[in-house]
This record gives C-alpha cells, sequence and structure tokens, in this order.
C-alpha cells in the first residue's frame, strides 16, 4: 500500500522545515510564489509556532496535531487564499506552462493522482517515484525558466505524508475545495481516477 508505513524507515532532510518522504508513500504538498505572503505576518507566524513548538515537542498526540493545524497550517493556507501578491498562476499561459511541468513525468517519476493551481499557490496529491526534493525543485525549476520572471517560488515548501484512504480523500476533498471562491479560467484542478472515485 502506498500509504504511510509507522514500522518502515522514513528519510528526512531539510534543515529549516524538515521533509519526510518514505519511498512510494504518498505526499500532500503545497508549494507557493515567492511573493504569496507578506513578510510581516510570515516573521509573525514563525514566531508564534516556534513558541508553540518548544511547548510541544514531538512526538504529538493526535490531540497536538490537530491543535497545530489548526493553529499553523489552516492559518497559512486562508493567507494564502486571500490572493496576495502578483499572483502569476492566475494566467492562463502561465498555467498552461505549469501543467506542462508538473505532468511531464507522470507515470515514470511521479504518480499524480489530484492537483490544483491556484493564482499563487499549488496543491499536490501524488505518489514520487524519485527524490521528493528533487521533483520539487524540477517543478519550481523549469516552470521559473518557462513563465520568464525570473525567481518566483518560495525557497520551501509544505509536505505531509498521506496516512491512511481517509487522509487521501480528505487531502482530496481539500484540494477539490480550495478553488470554490475563485471565478472559472483562474485556476486548473486536475484528478487522476483514484481522485475521481473520492465522493
Amino acid at each position: 500500500m502506498d500509504y504511510l508505513n509507522p514500522s518502515r524507515e522514513i528519510l528526512k532532510h531539510g534543515q529549516e522545515l524538515p521533509h519526510w518522504q518514505q519511498g512510494d508513500a504518498m505526499q500532500f504538498v503545497t508549494f507557493r510564489l515567492g511573493d504569496s505572503m507578506p513578510a510581516g505576518k510570515i516573521r509573525q507566524w514563525k514566531e508564534e509556532r516556534d513558541i508553540w513548538q518548544n511547548v510541544h515537542p514531538r512526538p504529538w498526540s493526535p490531540e497536538e496535531e490537530k491543535e497545530y493545524h489548526k493553529r499553523f497550517t489552516w492559518k497559512l493556507e486562508s493567507w494564502l487564499d486571500e490572493g496576495a501578491g502578483s499572483c502569476l498562476l492566475k494566467q492562463p499561459a502561465n498555467r498552461e506552462r505549469m501543467e506542462e511541468v508538473l505532468m511531464r513525468f507522470q507515470g515514470e517519476k511521479v504518480e499524480h493522482h489530484a492537483w490544483v493551481i491556484m493564482p499563487n499557490h499549488l496543491h499536490l496529491v501524488f505518489t514520487p517515484l524519485w527524490p521528493l526534493e528533487k521533483l520539487i525543485q524540477v517543478w519550481k525549476g523549469v516552470s521559473a525558466r518557462q513563465i520568464g520572471q525570473g525567481k518566483i517560488w518560495q525557497k520551501n515548501y509544505r509536505d505531509t505524508l498521506i496516512r491512511d484512504g481517509e487522509h487521501f480523500a480528505n487531502a482530496v476533498r481539500y484540494i477539490r475545495r480550495n478553488p470554490l471562491k475563485l471565478r472559472a479560467g483562474t485556476f486548473t484542478l486536475w484528478e487522476g481516477p483514484r481522485a475521481q472515485a473520492v465522493i
């Protein structure tokens, strides 16, 4: 099964924000344009998160993990959805370039299940068939060159290993709901057969 297996080794990389990969276990990843978050908000968010993490060291109980996401993950997501910054991906030509980059290695280095390209960020659920950091590096690097606006991406990304079928279904539903407030033609939503089966 391609979900997180707690008894198998997890590879960790990255200093500031650790990233986890366990073979071909599914991932839920978010990455964003570099100008999509006001610097002051990010600074305040990091300070609050660091204080909270000092009081609540890992491993977290299910309740602590839920509280973390409520306080920090979903706060970031709501800020992203406000549509700050240049929103380069609102332009259809830029989204088409991003779509081509994402799907270039489908079935070879990645198996996509669902993704949405929002005006200033992306959410993806996929099975990595290649090292996670290399996939993200290729997606960001090639898309930035094709869009032709210089360094457009935030340095880091957020990733979560998919724990089970319920977690997968919730991630797919989240991706589906994310663009509901936007006008048609300002986002691209894609789902593969496994995601399409989620009600």
